[in-house]
């Protein structure tokens, strides 16, 4: 090996180096936007490995959040134009939660003629607010039920409410607890709240309307 290749053989592994241990997500793609190469940090965004990245498309890893920012920058690619280009872009973190940045696409060749790769680099910006949860499934009158009992009714207070039995209301709330796994009505209040039954900061307790029938 003659003593240019040599060096050139030593930069190459120097700046691999570096690529692996820098903090900042980086992959770089061919000019379709398929991963070639990624480092761990980039790797760790979407919850792999670096290996596993390669051949991957980055706009499925990352979505844009616009379409036209992509057509754009095609465009651009397309007409050999060599400007830094920026795609805000959402993702799903390893962790479940939404994520929102930006990616930043820089043209990298050896000349000018040829086709160029790009330097991909992720700016993470922040994480979306977590979606309310659903409530759980749960007849009317089981959220009546409960409403009743989160207002500190008895089973006897709660049957004349509802004209039921007191025998009917103790067969809903059993049934409740059996699919929340509750050990007592404190315990269902408390899950009844958590999982959106019954709506917050309102008294007296009232169930959320259009809460889905189940058998």
């Amino acid at each position: 090996m003659d003593l240019g290749r040599a060096d050139a053989v030593v930069w190459r592994n120097r700046a691999l180096l570096v690529f692996d241990r820098v903090s900042v997500p980086v992959a770089v793609c061919d000019v379709y936007g398929q991963v070639v190469l990624a480092n761990p940090a980039m790797a760790a965004e979407c919850g792999t490995t670096p290996g596993r990245l390669r051949g991957r498309d980055v706009l499925e890893l990352f979505r844009p959040q616009e379409a036209g920012q992509v057509e754009r920058i095609a465009e651009a690619l397309r007409l050999r134009h060599r400007s830094r280009y920026q795609v805000s872009v959402r993702w799903r973190a390893p962790g479940g939660a939404e994520r929102f940045g930006e990616l930043t696409a820089d043209p990298v060749s050896d000349t000018v003629d040829e086709t160029p790769a790009l330097l991909v680099m992720l700016r993470v910006q922040g994480e979306c607010a977590p979606p309310e949860p659903e409530p759980a499934p749960v007849t009317p009158v089981e959220g009546r039920v409960l409403a009743l009992l989160a207002g500190g009714a008895s089973t006897a207070e709660a049957a004349r409410e509802l004209g039921l039995s007191k025998d009917g209301v103790t067969y809903h709330l059993r049934r409740l607890s059996a699919r929340w796994n509750a050990a007592n009505r404190t315990e269902l209040v408390a899950r009844a709240y958590a999982s959106g039954v019954l709506r917050p900061g309102v008294w007296p307790p009232r169930a959320r309307s259009g809460t889905p029938e189940t058998d």
